[in-house]
């Protein structure tokens, strides 16, 4: 047998095979071409293939097909690996009619409705491990459908006809509880939430590839961002820093595709307060502001009290806060109803009074804050008249913090003025 390993094949530099030329060859496009244009008689000949999808691992799977005339057992946990490969070594009809090995995957991928969603798992973990050939030969896409099948058919009934080591009974989505109504609302819950943990294999890329595919089946978008919350804050427990801001931009990515209605204002506070230290893009930062802004009447005051930047002397990012309001502005005034607009008074006037005894605060600031949002936004001015009086106070420079201010002629500033001397002592 020695003396039949004639061909060397280096695999990505990672592992070096010996094997028999002519029995490789018989089954490889690529490998026949590659020996008919050669006219070498030298006995042994090495091939370096630097891009082996799979590497060694899969290439010893390639020969143990080919060292056993065209056969060997393709499943689940190979089916992608070995599928990649076959493209990859041109192992199709051209070369061997009867037993290509390009063929046998594809035909074995036909059986996928009868596997197993942990099989299914598999299959697509391996997929997202292989290079961007495995996605054009449709083999992931046919896993992507198939899983998102499985998942809106169990969650639309009471369990999956599918075998399953997963299912909503199982994924630790238990509960316990007294009352029918309630056990039904939890099971509910349970039922569409079945599948969030399983999905946690999946890499960014591949998660967005899933939403992306969701979206197109107009599946229920609350449920959507609640799992990209779940994976988001799952992931972040063993990731890497580098993982986590390629984690957080790609969730903050599939955001936008949702209605905003769906996604919760509170939640997107909870990752941008982790995005700040991440350094995510500016692209990325710009998308999860506007996304608050425009539901900022949902905020509460502790979720606006965001430290600011590094370098920064003044307490909190108050710059921050503008841009939320410029974002919930953006749309026009017409189109936002009174009640959100007093809900959003009232939330600034709140923070404005508790950024106002931060001595480091510039008057240009607080100026933008108390003229951010139009006049019939607010009912009554008390809050901003204690504010003002407050910041004054600290301030200590009342002829300073008016001089040159034409903001304030929204608010009638002689009215206010004058209430502030009277409040205030001056």
């Amino acid at each position: 047998m020695e003396s039949c390993c004639d061909l060397q094949v280096d695999v990505n530099g990672e592992e070096t095979f010996m094997v028999d030329k002519k029995i490789i060859s018989s089954f490889s496009g690529r490998l026949s071409k590659l020996f008919a244009k050669s006219r070498s008689t030298v006995n042994n000949i090495k091939v370096i293939f630097h891009d082996f999808p799979g590497g060694g691992e899969n290439f010893e799977l390639v020969t143990r097909f080919c060292y056993n005339n065209g056969i060997i057992e393709i499943n689940p946990s190979n089916i992608a690996l070995l599928n990649c490969a076959a493209h990859f070594m041109e192992m199709n009809e051209s070369v061997s009619r009867r037993h290509n090995l390009l063929e046998q995957t594809e035909k074995s991928l036909e059986q996928i409705s009868y596997w197993s969603w942990s099989e299914l798992l598999v299959a697509l973990k391996q997929c997202q491990d292989l290079p961007p050939v495995a996605n054009s030969s449709g083999i992931l896409q046919k896993c992507l459908d198939s899983l998102i099948g499985r998942v809106a058919l169990a969650s639309g009934s009471e369990a999956s006809p599918y075998p399953s080591n997963s299912s909503p009974d199982s994924s630790g989505f238990r509960f316990s509880c007294d009352t029918r109504s309630t056990e039904s609302l939890k099971n509910s819950f349970s039922r569409v939430t079945w599948w969030f943990e399983d999905l946690l294999v999946l890499n960014p890329n591949l998660v967005e590839m899933v939403v992306k595919s969701m979206l197109s089946r107009k599946y229920d978008h609350a449920i959507i961002s609640r799992f990209l919350f779940y994976y988001q804050k799952s992931k972040f427990v063993t990731a890497t820093s580098v993982e986590k801001r390629k984690i957080t931009e790609s969730v903050v990515d599939l955001f936008c595709f949702l209605d905003q209605s769906s996604v919760s204002c509170k939640s997107l506070f909870g990752i941008l307060r982790v995005a700040l230290s991440l350094n995510i893009s500016k692209g990325c930062r710009n998308k999860l502001e506007s996304m608050i802004g425009s539901q900022i009447d949902q905020a509460a005051l502790d979720n606006l009290l965001v430290p600011s930047p590094h370098g920064s002397n003044y307490l909190y990012d108050v710059n921050l806060v503008l841009r939320f309001l410029k974002a919930f502005l953006r749309r026009g005034i017409s189109k936002i109803s009174p009640v959100r607009l007093r809900r959003v008074a009232s939330l600034v006037d709140l923070y404005i009074a508790e950024v106002a005894p931060d001595r480091s605060l510039k008057p240009s600031k607080f100026i933008a804050l108390t003229s951010a949002l139009p006049g019939s936004a607010r009912e009554s001015y008390d809050g901003i008249y204690r504010a003002m009086g407050m910041y004054l106070e600290v301030m200590h420079c009342f002829q300073q913090f008016f001089s040159g201010s034409k903001s304030f002629m929204a608010f009638n500033l002689e009215d206010m003025t004058s209430n502030f001397r009277t409040e205030s002592g001056f």
